[in-house]
């Protein structure tokens, strides 16, 4: 597996979470990587941060990167690109302490649709 930091894709994020009014995201302390090489299946995208062990460890506060699979991301459709970005932004909790939010109770279709159709009626792509 090869990652690259991308500042464009990061950009792109920081000002997705804004217009979603996810204000209990801290945009500077998100970033985005793509990798290239993964051999996983079904996965586009997935959403990574340390531990609070690791953290306190290292004196450090909450950090998420986001990983877009190349071989299947960029496949996508603009919207259907956007999507996936929504998905993941939605794991990170209110608390941003470096934790994740699960599947079913709040990162579901339902919810990133609904998230989704905010950005339609602002008539804001990313």
């Amino acid at each position: 597996m090869k990652y690259e930091y991308s500042s464009d894709w990061t950009i792109r994020t920081r000002d997705l979470a804004k217009a979603l009014a996810l204000s209990h995201v801290d945009t500077e302390r998100v970033s985005v990587i793509v990798s290239q090489g993964s051999k996983s299946r079904r996965t586009i995208a997935r959403i990574h941060t340390m531990g609070k062990a690791m953290q306190t460890g290292m004196l450090q506060k909450p950090f998420y990167t986001i990983e877009l699979i190349s071989e299947k991301f960029f496949r996508q459709s603009q919207d259907d690109q956007t999507k996936t970005l929504i998905h993941e932004l939605l794991h990170i909790p209110a608390s941003f302490g470096g934790g994740f939010r699960h599947h079913k109770t709040h990162v579901n279709h339902h919810t990133v649709e609904k998230e989704f159709n905010k950005i339609v009626s602002q008539k804001r792509l990313f």
